[in-house]
């Protein structure tokens, strides 16, 4: 086991929020990058981000926080922007998902 501290630790909590902010407000932008494609390049999504939020101690429900992610509700989200999966993009995420450290989650 390391004991070295992640320099991220020493990162300014405004500044990480700000880029935070940034980087959802981005993704709302881009709805045309799925959240599978994001999954399989990256092995995380909005949704991803939602659960992240809530882990860190954000009080609202599942649902709630999926919308503060997404800038809408899921099912308004789904039915707006969301395109149905490939089987290929399937098949990208899950390979992209094994990748994770366990760590991380």
């Amino acid at each position: 086991m390391t004991t070295d501290k992640d320099s991220l630790d020493g990162l300014e909590d405004a500044i990480a929020a700000a880029a935070f902010r940034r980087l959802v407000r981005h993704l709302r932008h881009r709805h045309d990058a799925q959240n599978i494609e994001l999954m399989g390049l990256a092995g995380f999504c909005r949704n991803c981000l939602a659960d992240w939020i809530r882990d860190a101690g954000y009080d609202g429900d599942k649902a709630d926080a999926r919308k503060l992610i997404h800038g809408m509700p899921m099912g308004e989200w789904k039915a707006t922007k969301q395109s149905p999966a490939t089987d290929e993009q399937i098949a990208a995420m899950e390979e992209s998902l094994a990748k994770n450290r366990a760590d991380l989650r």
